[in-house]
């Protein structure tokens, strides 16, 4: 379902932009919903990705360290 909005721009800023549509072969509203469309999916992508991050984070990562058994082994050169 579609639902209709009222948007208000500049005058300038409103002709530049139907000139744009206009270059693309499309309407300000199909433009208009295109780039909202793009800043969504993006912000979702960044969501996702900051979930997988955390929850590899979250893991941690195994180095390999084993401490010294004793301190004379940690100051043993």
């Amino acid at each position: 379902m579609k639902a209709n909005i009222t948007l208000k721009l500049d005058r300038d800023l409103l002709r530049k932009v139907r000139v744009l549509a206009a270059e693309r072969d499309t309407s300000v509203s199909a433009l208009m919903s295109e780039q909202l469309e793009k800043a969504v999916r993006e912000r979702e992508g960044y969501q996702q990705a900051k979930r997988r991050a955390l929850a590899i984070l979250k893991k941690g990562f195994d180095l390999g360290y084993k401490p010294p058994a004793s301190r004379d082994e940690l100051h043993e050169r």
